[in-house]
Order: structure tokens, then sequence, then C-alpha cells
């Protein structure tokens, strides 16, 4: 069930290829509950190899804990079924100015290290004929950051899924974000982050629009 080329699962299958999360064709074979068994059996066993005794009240309930906080809080967004609906409402204001929804809090996890990113969204599209609730914006973040992830495959994903659900291609992304990954190892740099962005339809094309929405988020 390893096979890449098998069908995508639900997760990410709107999205274009190179922007889904990989994941095997039985992603959602098991249970939530099944999976935190699992996992917790997994975790105890690495425990173990560290010399950790899990004896130790302290310890004792660790593995079930850190199985529960994967499958249900730190990789909720690999659950198609967490898909957050974006619903639209219809422009009765004629608003069609930049809409800007910045300082989101975002926390997700580096893929190659599995320790945590942290740091803030900011994204803002241009209103047609429908506008969206807010908060929407903040849990398709919360989402697609809810899974072990690279910060530019994170970037476009909010991106192309806004844009699918807005109905526009006018939409802009910028994410900065601290990387313990390189902060607590490897060069131990504590001072530096990292941004990306992706920019499209009138963002791209319009370099006062860009500036303005840069303006408007501190940068």
């Amino acid at each position: 069930m390893d096979n890449p080329s098998g069908p995508a699962p639900a997760t990410d299958s709107h999205l274009p290829m190179g922007l889904r999360t990989p994941l095997r064709d039985d992603a959602f074979a098991r249970s939530d509950e099944e999976k935190i068994t699992a996992i917790s059996g997994h975790f105890e066993a690495i425990m173990r190899e560290l010399g950790l005794d899990l004896t130790d009240d302290s310890l004792a309930g660790t593995p079930r804990r850190v199985a529960k906080m994967f499958v249900k809080e730190w990789f909720k967004g690999l659950d198609p079924a967490n898909r957050p609906e974006v619903r639209m409402f219809e422009n009765r204001y004629d608003y069609h100015q930049l809409l800007v929804e910045r300082d989101i809090t975002l926390f997700s996890c580096c893929e190659h290290h599995f320790v945590p990113i942290i740091g803030k969204a900011h994204v803002a599209y241009l209103p047609g004929q429908h506008v969206v609730g807010l908060s929407k914006l903040n849990r398709v973040v919360q989402y697609y950051a809810r899974r072990p992830q690279v910060q530019e495959r994170l970037t476009r994903q909010i991106s192309e899924e806004l844009k699918q659900s807005l109905g526009t291609d006018d939409v802009a992304v910028l994410i900065e974000a601290d990387h313990l990954c390189v902060m607590s190892r490897g060069v131990n740099d504590t001072s530096s982050s990292t941004l990306t962005s992706e920019y499209s339809g009138q963002f791209a094309t319009d370099e006062a629009l860009r500036r303005e929405f840069l303006r408007q988020i501190g940068k």
C-alpha cells in the first residue's frame, strides 16, 4: 500500500499533484482510536530505548498522551473530515477593496524532524460577488498547518484552497515562522525566521496592490 502512483486519498485530491501532502493509499483505513493505540505502543518503545523508566508516575501515561496529541491535535489536518467548509455570503455591501486577515496564529510540524513550526500567517483577497466569514480564513490556515509540513508547500496549499473556495485568483498569502529544527538542533540559530509568500491574480501583476498588502501587515 506504499505505492505513490495509486489513487490519492481524499485529503488533498482537489489540489494539484505537487501540492498534496504525501500520504499512502490506506492512510484512513484505521480509526483514530486504532491509530492512537498503535502509536502509543511505538512511542513507548522509543522511550524504553532511551532508557526512561515508564513505571514512574510522570512518564507512565506519556505514550498515549503523545499518540493522542499526534492524531487529534498536531496532525488532525491529515483527516479530510476536518477540512473546513468555507461558506460564502452575498456581498450586499458592495465591498471590493482589499480584505486582509493578518497575524493568524500558526502551529505546524516540520516533516523532516517532527519538531514544531511556530509563526503567523497573513492572507488577503479581493472580494467579488461574495465574501467569506472571517473565521474561515483562520480555519483554512489551521487545517493545512496541522500536519507534517514544509513551509513552502503549506503556503501554496493555503493559497490554492482559498482560490478554490473563494472563487477568485486574487489571493495573497504570506507566512513568517520559526522552525525549531533550526533553533533547537543543527545550527541552533534562535534569531532567524523564515518568510514565504504566494501571490495570485491581481496580487501577482499589480505591484501597488502587493505593496498595500505588505503595508497593512506591517512589512
